[in-house]
């Protein structure tokens, strides 16, 4: 039971920091953006490409392909 609370468990503002943070790294860094249709709509539409907002747009799609561990 706790394993399936965990799974469907909203990410706290901290640990949504954390995996926003990871992945804006990564993207600056060489990264290609996930491949999911409403991503690359979204980088065709916006003037500026920061990994942060693209990020931002993954994790709200709940493409990416990041865990988060809570220890208890």
């Amino acid at each position: 039971m706790a394993a399936n609370k965990n799974n469907t468990k909203k990410l706290t503002r901290f640990e949504k920091a954390r995996v926003l943070g990871a992945r804006a790294i990564q993207l600056s860094m060489g990264a290609k953006p996930m491949q999911h249709k409403e991503v690359e709509k979204f980088i065709k539409s916006s003037k500026s490409h920061d990994p942060i907002d693209i990020a931002t747009k993954e994790l709200e799609l709940g493409i990416l392909p990041l865990n988060v561990r809570v220890k208890e």
